[in-house]
């Protein structure tokens, strides 16, 4: 089966509070379970804010490094999810799963084969 990557986009600025953030956790998790039960799921993960990233660059055989995300934006990779699934229908399909659970934005792309073993 190929591997896609599901990345979640969600908006800069501080997180929302525990009375939005809990449900939606829950739905995360029961799309999480539905993915393992199915054998979809292959790793996820959150990503700390985009402010603690820092960018690498090759500069004339030397590393240049710049704080930040690579791109400016009002939206930022905030998790991600690794699948397998048997073409990109089915993981299109758990991409619109896990963009309703979460309410945002999910990026449905396939990997390069061979990546994540």
């Amino acid at each position: 089966m190929k591997k896609y990557l599901l990345s979640i986009y969600q908006p800069d600025g501080p997180a929302p509070g525990p009375e939005v953030l809990e449900p939606i956790m829950r739905e995360v998790e029961a799309v999480n379970t539905a993915m393992r039960e199915e054998g979809a799921w292959v790793f996820a993960g959150g990503l700390n804010p985009p402010g603690t990233a820092t960018v690498v660059r090759d500069q004339g055989g030397e590393a240049l490094m710049t704080d930040g995300p690579y791109v400016q934006g009002a939206e930022h990779v905030g998790g991600f999810t690794v699948i397998q699934a048997p073409d990109h229908d089915a993981a299109l399909e758990w991409g619109h799963r896990l963009a309703r659970a979460t309410t945002l934005p999910v990026e449905v792309r396939p990997m390069e084969s061979g990546s994540c073993g």
